[in-house]
């Protein structure tokens, strides 16, 4: 399989709308398995997209069906864009299409009064519905009262208040609909996300912490390789953005939504406490710092000089610890069993010492200069700094 992708690869290089289309098929692949394999992201896409569908058509057939309405095309239409990622949404972006909705409906039926025209009717009735569309109090769903008026407008049927009246009902028919599909069918639960985003942040600390560790043990970087690991600094930034996301969407996702139906559909019982947010957030800035540290040490237009010697092996073997840490806190975030860790815990605890006493030797005995003893006395702290959130007091971590 490797070998095929890799041919793909190189029969698509240099040609992009190609190529484009390779790496998106492969996306949508991924995305196909992971949502067969078990519970995650994206099978709780899946859900969601079958839910949006399943309250069209009920929308469709209590309105067109069962009601017999010729023209029952607001039901559906409003019932599929209100199954949202949460219930809670679902039930604020009703009440703000419902309003746009009843805008729309009016403004439209006095402007066709007005004119007597449907041409001349949507030329004084939309521009200022694209104005209202942008009002806050509409949120996302102001659109909806331009698009309302086109179609009283565009169907061609005369325009009375007991017509307004009816398409107000069917709004309200399939805003009824789609939230009540949406609270009581699989309501989302945005738990997970919150556990994965914070095992992933803590997997990718631990990884980036190892590519450094490799690279200052094989004393092979240069700038191009601390660049890569600013790089990757970032990106855990970006990873710590998609966090407090999903922390926001656990919140939300929590309103309006019962015990029971929530047990009944397997969601997690709780989510880490807040606290991790920042103590992750706290990770995320010292190992950012020290990236940011090790390519000031490379600009050859700087001052600063990466330290050298056995010190700097002694330091790569700390933070490979350190990343180990990371890996054993990312497998107990997921539930996976990390093993007994005060082994690892003392093994490191004894590399620090070792490395305090070899850096008091090299500033008796080597004379590595002020600019070197200066940054590794920072990259000492830093690395003390994520020792210290990675692994807590064990009084601290009793009851966690």
């Amino acid at each position: 399989m490797t070998a095929v992708i890799r041919t793909a690869r190189e029969a698509l290089r240099g040609r992009r709308p190609a190529a484009a289309v390779w790496w998106e098929a492969c996306a949508v692949g991924r995305s196909v398995r992971a949502a067969w394999r078990g519970p995650g992201r994206e099978r709780d896409l899946v859900v969601q997209s079958l839910k949006a569908a399943g309250a069209a058509l009920l929308a469709w057939a209590v309105a067109g069906v069962w009601l017999g309405d010729p023209m029952a095309l607001m039901a559906p239409w409003v019932a599929l864009v209100l199954v949202q990622a949460t219930v809670y949404s679902s039930v604020r972006q009703a009440g703000e299409q419902f309003a746009a909705i009843c805008a729309g409906a009016v403004i439209a039926s006095a402007a066709q009064a007005i004119t007597d025209d449907h041409t001349g009717a949507l030329a004084l009735c939309l521009p200022v519905l694209m104005l209202m569309a942008n009002w806050s109090r509409f949120g996302r769903q102001g659109i909806y009262a331009a698009t309302t008026a086109v179609f009283v407008l565009a169907s061609g049927t005369a325009v009375s208040a007991a017509a307004v009246g009816h398409r107000v009902g069917q709004a309200a028919l399939g805003a009824a609909i789609g939230v009540a599909v949406n609270a009581l069918v699989l309501p989302p639960i945005h738990l997970r996300d919150v556990r994965e985003n914070l095992a992933a942040l803590a997997r990718e600390s631990g990884d980036l912490l190892h590519t450094v560790a490799t690279g200052l043990r094989e004393g092979e970087w240069d700038g191009q390789s601390a660049a890569g690991w600013s790089s990757d600094a970032a990106r855990l930034g970006r990873r710590l953005d998609a966090l407090y996301a999903a922390r926001s969407w656990s919140r939300e996702s929590l309103r309006l939504t019962s015990g029971p139906l929530r047990r009944l559909q397997g969601a997690p019982a709780a989510v880490p406490p807040e606290d991790e947010d920042q103590r992750w957030s706290r990770v995320t800035g010292n190992v950012t710092a020290l990236t940011r540290t090790l390519a000031v040490t490379v600009d050859e237009h700087r001052t600063p000089k990466a330290p050298e010697g056995p010190v700097l092996d002694l330091y790569a073997q700390l933070l490979a610890l350190i990343g180990d840490a990371c890996h054993a806190e990312a497998d107990r975030l997921l539930g996976s069993s990390a093993g007994p860790r005060r082994e690892a815990e003392t093994e490191t605890e004894t590399t620090m010492e070792e490395l305090h006493r070899r850096l008091q030797e090299g500033l008796r005995e080597q004379g590595q200069g002020a600019a070197r003893t200066a940054v590794l006395g920072t990259l000492v702290l830093q690395a003390e700094n994520l020792w210290a959130e990675i692994v807590p007091e064990p009084d601290e971590s009793a009851g966690q």
